[in-house]
């Protein structure tokens, strides 16, 4: 394994999960004169993600949000695979996911990361993203909480990396399965839920903030 070339892919990784899908689309669609928004962080759910960019923008905005978030896990993992082969793959996609979450040109402010690990999943492991869609409508239907849905899905996910790792199942036009495989699928779940955590805590917060505020009133 070449150190270089995987540092490399993993800085590849990262700075395409770093692209400003929804700051772009806010920027757009301001311009076009639909929305008066600056930042999707400050409005909504506070997240500038797919989700909040349908909600605040608009749907079809939504969508190329969803789109574009996608794409960046696809490219990043499929961009260190070149540069790196399997290992290049693996680390780049965990980079991407990390790129996303934790940005650099918006001081981390980034989105929860939950199209950008799938869009990694169809570049480094396809065979897997069938049953992934799968969990996540099974859990969604199941639960309207988001983040018990995240949990049922990263678990999932790992269990899965680490059957096709320990058994060398075929992962469709994926890399072989290695020991970057269950790492990539515990350190994405890991930086996914971690988000998620951290925003059901603003989130209490925020509602402790208005009870105390009303209650003062």
């Amino acid at each position: 394994m070449n150190l270089a070339r995987v540092v490399g892919a993993a800085t590849w990784g990262y700075l395409a999960g770093t692209f400003p899908s929804a700051d772009l689309a806010t920027h757009l669609a301001r311009r076009n004169g639909g929305v008066d928004v600056d930042d999707l962080r400050a409005t909504g759910s506070g997240n500038p993600g797919a989700v909040n960019a349908a909600v605040v923008l608009g749907p079809r905005w939504g969508v190329a949000v969803l789109v574009a978030d996608i794409a960046k896990g696809t490219l990043g993992g499929a961009g260190g695979r070149l540069l790196a082969g399997p290992a290049g793959a693996y680390t780049a996609a965990t980079a991407a996911i990390a790129g996303h979450i934790l940005p650099v040109w918006s001081h981390g402010r980034g989105g929860k990361g939950v199209a950008t690990s799938a869009g990694a999943c169809l570049a480094v492991f396809p065979a897997y993203f069938p049953i992934d869609s799968a969990v996540a409508i099974a859990a969604s239907g199941a639960s309207r909480n988001a983040e018990r849905t995240i949990w049922w899905s990263c678990t999932s996910w790992i269990a899965a990396s680490l059957l096709w790792w320990t058994k060398r199942l075929p992962n469709a036009w994926g890399p072989p399965p290695t020991s970057g495989l269950p790492l990539f699928a515990a350190c994405g779940s890991a930086m996914i839920l971690g988000k998620f955590r951290a925003a059901a805590r603003r989130a209490a917060e925020r509602r402790v903030a208005v009870a105390r505020a009303a209650s003062a009133s």
